[in-house]
């Protein structure tokens, strides 16, 4: 189960390791679209983009629908979870830290100074 989940997430984070993957999504989050239409912003050739929506394809992020000649993608968002659940665990590990770095500042801000000696005072 572990192994499956990690090579899952392993997936899902190479595919938006890429710019350009990220930007086809994104594409494909207002409307489904044509692998022309994706791979047309990047002036790629349609076999670049194709592997491009291979890698979004094997991630689980984009279903592709073949029409006649055409091949249609959409997005498949339901991978992200697993990938915003992964995320979350070190959102609340450095919102937990930042909360104490913050207690702490204002813990030392609250104390009052020590007081001043002036000179020739005894000690």
């Amino acid at each position: 189960m572990v192994e499956h989940q990690t090579a899952h997430l392993d997936g899902i984070f190479h595919a938006l390791s890429d710019a350009t993957r990220r930007e086809m999504l994104h594409t494909l989050s207002q409307q489904e679209r044509s692998v022309s239409e994706l791979a047309a912003p990047f002036r790629m050739s349609l076999a670049a983009a194709s592997k491009h929506i291979k890698v979004l394809e094997r991630a689980g992020l984009v279903r592709r629908n073949v029409q006649g000649r055409t091949h249609m993608c959409r997005l498949s968002p339901e991978p992200l979870s697993a990938a915003q659940e992964w995320l979350r665990f070190y959102e609340r590990f450095w919102n937990d830290r930042l909360d104490a770095l913050d207690a702490l500042l204002r813990a030392e801000t609250a104390e009052p100074p020590p007081p001043v000696r002036k000179k020739g005072s005894p000690r």
